[in-house]
């Protein structure tokens, strides 16, 4: 391999987080040491910045195409969705949930403790693709169904659920119907009233906004109860003094996406196509993950046979390509990625996958890179592998955990 490029840097790994946007540090710049009143204070420095926090939810609110009272502002996304499920599942007492298997670990792993409280929960089944039956969420609702939550895009394959087709579901049964648009908020149109959804969740880092800001739209007169007690602060949502810079950079974040977001989309697509042809072309026994149309723009995961993601990513980080492997094996285990496994995928594909994702600052010459020094890897992890088996033998077989392998 070419010692020269052991110099270069390219990320791509923006479904992880992002940098901030020049242009969102400056709109935050003026709260962190000149306008840094409380905006509870009813006085010259409290009372200027609290107007600041108004005209960022306004400005959200428009996005969504919702009324500024119906804007939330939280510490994260997933608080957010914390609030939303557990909210409506608090004011609730009781009552049954669905959602599917291959949701954020935020909405899983609330719904697995709301289980532990007595509450019931239908994890749906999606298809290869990772795309969810409209049909089968309405074959799911029952008497006391009191919320469906459904992602808008996933966080790992970028396939883009049918969330308008499945609110109008909701809304013909009197059914609550949450998505999580985290990964949603930079590429997608928000608008509410034709996604058909009564609670939206965005953060601020998936849209090169700050850390550690999130928002939640709670559709007007729906009741949820509250977690965080104190202060009055958020309609008596979210107690506690607000983030101002973080709220102000998060307004400004989403502006910034939504305005820009044709063209944006139509250049990130350039680009993910061309890396995915590129590598479908050049190395055999892979398989793109995720809907091949109905996708982010900026996500190409890809599943490499016969190589673990990990050795692929600490090689790739080796030469300053920085990217994500699709398994989310911890200390704790050794199981792939709960999305891949819930999208029938076999064991040898689940642990060597690869998610790319492309940002603003990525280029052509990013994609030339990363081909001239993700090909050679990949040739040279293979001539270690003890798996020798051919791609259609692979496709025949049901999803297998290593502890299932091993036992």
């Amino acid at each position: 391999m070419d010692t020269n490029i052991l110099n270069k840097e390219s990320y791509m790994d923006h479904a992880a987080t992002t940098y901030v946007d020049p242009k969102v540090k400056e709109a935050m710049d003026p709260y962190f040491c000149d306008n840094y009143g409380n905006p509870g204070s009813f006085h010259g420095r409290g009372l200027p910045v609290r107007e600041s926090i108004a005209e960022a939810r306004a400005k959200i609110a428009k996005y969504l195409n919702a009324d500024s009272s119906e804007i939330i502002f939280t510490g994260s996304g997933t608080e957010s969705i914390n609030l939303a499920i557990k909210g409506v599942a608090f004011r609730k007492g009781k009552g049954h949930i669905i959602t599917q298997k291959t949701e954020h670990h935020a909405v899983l792993h609330t719904c697995e403790y709301l289980e532990k409280k007595g509450f019931e929960v239908t994890y749906l089944p999606v298809d290869d693709f990772g795309m969810v039956n409209p049909e089968d969420v309405k074959n799911a609702i029952k008497e006391d169904t009191i919320l469906v939550t459904i992602m808008y895009a996933n966080n790992e394959v970028g396939t883009i659920q049918p969330i308008a087709e499945i609110g109008a579901i909701c809304k013909e049964n009197n059914v609550l119907f949450h998505t999580d648009a985290c990964q949603a908020a930079g590429a997608l149109d928000l608008d509410v009233k034709k996604l058909n959804t009564d609670m939206l969740t965005i953060n601020g880092s998936k849209i090169y906004g700050p850390k550690g800001v999130g928002l939640l739209y709670l559709k007007k007169g729906v009741r949820i109860d509250a977690l965080i007690h104190g202060g009055g602060q958020e309609s008596n949502m979210r107690a506690g003094t607000e983030n101002v810079p973080g709220i102000v950079g998060l307004a400004k974040a989403l502006e910034l996406a939504q305005e820009n977001r044709a063209a944006e989309n139509a250049r990130l697509i350039k680009l993910r196509d061309r890396l995915i042809t590129s590598i479908m072309d050049e190395v055999k026994d892979t398989k793109l993950n995720g809907h091949p149309t109905q996708r982010l723009p900026n996500n190409a995961n890809i599943s490499f046979l016969g190589i673990e993601g990990e050795a692929m990513l600490l090689l790739l980080s080796e030469y300053g390509i920085y990217c994500s492997t699709g398994s989310a094996c911890t200390s704790r285990t050794l199981d792939p990625s709960h999305v891949l496994v819930g999208m029938n995928m076999p064991y040898e594909l689940a642990h060597g996958s690869l998610r790319f994702t492309l940002g603003k600052r990525t280029t052509d010459a990013d994609i030339d890179y990363l081909l001239k020094t993700l090909l050679p890897i990949i040739a040279w992890l293979r001539t270690l592998s003890p798996i020798k088996v051919k791609m259609n033998e692979i496709m025949k077989r049901k999803p297998v955990s290593y502890r299932e392998r091993f036992a």
